[in-house]
């Protein structure tokens, strides 16, 4: 019995969080981009009449952890709707985007 919960504790990941990054950081923006070895998903906030917009976090996963994240994501979106009922995507106009290099990272 004891070994069992050794084993469950060795297993465990403390992990804490920041207060600033608890506050989060509202995104209406993803842009995505990938090289051979990793993606770089970059989050954005656009304001209506705005005329220009910042990254405001970026994050970069191994090809590995991108599509855990898309996994757990698509999961997440399932429990979502079972519960509150399907999610509505409405078309949106494309947004010019011209910063920074793109593809290669």
């Amino acid at each position: 019995m004891a070994d069992n919960q050794d084993k469950k504790k060795q297993n465990q990941i403390n992990i804490e969080l920041d207060e600033s990054i608890a506050q989060g950081i509202y995104s209406n923006l993803a842009i995505i981009n990938h090289s051979q070895s990793e993606f770089v998903v970059d989050f954005v906030t656009i304001m209506p009449g705005a005329p220009k917009s910042k990254v405001k976090s970026r994050i970069i996963l191994t090809p590995q952890h991108a599509k855990r994240f898309l996994k757990a994501l698509n999961d997440n979106i399932k429990r979502f709707e079972k519960t509150h009922g399907e999610i509505k995507d409405f078309e949106q106009p494309q947004i010019p985007l011209n910063f920074g290099p793109t593809g290669e990272a």
